[in-house]
């Protein structure tokens, strides 16, 4: 039979398990069944009967708790369809938002504060990334920026470069070149990252020599 357009695989699923439900529950309940002939040794036949119907609502049993998982299942499944449905979106935003700081941060200072076009202008863009940031956290896109010194974290972070630092702890970051972001509790975008290497220490030059 030809799987409608408008039902779900899970649907489709969920309907062949209640089904088989509804034939076991059939069965068990069948006159048929029910209609066994006591004459020749009845209590061979009531034995054999009893393990057939113990069987039967053993598989019933089994047959309910299969369709409630399938339920369960679809409905997690929906949830997290649900839940990330915007993913795509979000990154696409993302980078709009990114835009947006480039270009506040690439106009000078002296320049905002004599012309007065220019500096609304700023003030506009960074009101528009404010809506953006309080629409993220709506749909629960958070921002990730790592503090120098952090710890480099693979699952978070991607690193652009290394370099060596005697001073600092090696693994650890150095400079952050561009934040990232979450969906829940997945990956957006990695926060791009400088990272320190080990490095030999700085000999100081001898200047009573």
């Amino acid at each position: 039979m030809n799987q409608p357009e408008n039902e779900s695989p899970q649907t489709q699923e969920e309907t062949e398990e209640h089904d088989k439900v509804v034939e076991l529950a059939r069965q068990a309940m069948s006159e048929d069944e029910a209609a066994f002939d006591l004459s020749e040794n009845p209590e061979s036949i009531r034995a054999e009967y009893e393990a057939q119907l113990a069987e039967m609502k053993d598989q019933l049993i089994r047959a309910v708790a299969e369709t409630e998982n399938v339920r369960k299942r679809a409905q997690r499944d929906q949830e997290e369809t649900n839940k990330y449905a915007v993913t795509g979106f979000a990154r696409s935003m993302v980078a709009v938002l990114e835009n947006l700081q480039r270009a506040t941060t690439s106009i000078p200072d002296d320049l905002r504060n004599e012309n007065q076009q220019v500096k609304n202008l700023a003030e506009g863009v960074e009101m528009t990334m404010r809506e953006l940031l309080n629409a993220f956290s709506k749909f629960g896109i958070s921002k990730i920026e790592p503090q120098k010194g952090e710890k480099f974290d693979h699952n978070m972070h991607q690193a652009m470069s290394q370099i060596e630092d005697p001073d600092a702890e090696p693994n650890s970051i150095l400079h952050v070149m561009q934040a990232g972001y979450t969906i829940h509790d997945r990956l957006l975008q990695p926060a791009m990252v400088v990272v320190a290497k080990r490095g030999e220490p700085v000999k100081n030059v001898d200047t009573e020599a």
